[in-house]
C-alpha cells in the first residue's frame, strides 16, 4: 500500500471507486481534482492509495475560508472490496501528516447521522477525531450533520 498525492492516471480507477461506493456521481471528478493536477493555484488536497500499482482510494480537503489553519476533508472513500484494511487509515495519516508540515492546526471532517453512516462515524472515531457539532435536521428531516474535530498540533 502507497499513499501519495493524486495523478491523472490515477483517474479512471477512482472513478470505478467512486461509482461503488456510489459517493457523488463519478463524471465530476475530473472538474472536481482538474485544478490541482494541473499545478495551478489550487490549495486543495487530493490523495490517492494505490495497492499494485491501482488506485483503490482518495481523500480530499480543503482550506476552510476566512480561517487560520483549518481543513475540511470533504471525501474519502475506498474501494468496497478493500475496506476495513488499513486503506482509509493510511489516507487520513498521509492527509494529516501533509497538513502538519504545512503548520495547519485543525482538521474537521462532516457526517450524517443516519444508521447507513454508523460505519462512517465509528471508522472518524478510530481516527482520533471527536464529535464536536452537531446540526439537527441539516441533510434532512431527521439527518443531522455531525462534524468531527481534529487538532493537528
Amino acid at each position: 500500500m502507497n499513499t501519495r498525492p493524486t495523478k491523472h492516471d490515477d483517474l479512471p480507477d477512482l472513478q470505478g471507486v467512486i461509482d461503488e461506493t456510489e459517493l457523488f456521481p463519478s463524471e465530476l471528478l475530473p472538474e472536481m481534482v482538474g485544478s490541482f493536477l494541473a499545478g495551478d493555484e489550487s490549495s486543495d488536497l487530493w490523495l490517492t492509495c494505490e495497492v499494485d500499482g491501482r488506485a483503490v482510494g482518495f481523500c480530499y480537503a480543503v482550506p476552510e475560508k476566512l480561517t487560520d489553519g483549518t481543513w475540511n476533508m470533504l471525501a474519502i472513500a475506498v474501494k468496497p472490496s478493500l475496506q476495513g484494511q488499513g486503506h482509509g487509515g493510511a489516507l487520513v495519516a498521509h492527509l494529516e501528516l501533509t497538513l502538519r508540515q504545512r503548520d495547519q492546526r485543525i482538521l474537521i471532517v462532516d457526517s450524517s447521522s443516519a444508521d447507513a453512516f454508523s460505519q462512517t462515524r465509528e471508522f472518524y472515531r478510530i481516527q482520533g477525531y471527536t464529535e464536536e457539532a452537531r446540526i439537527r435536521d441539516f441533510w434532512a428531516a431527521g439527518d443531522d450533520k455531525i462534524v468531527f474535530w481534529k487538532a493537528l498540533g
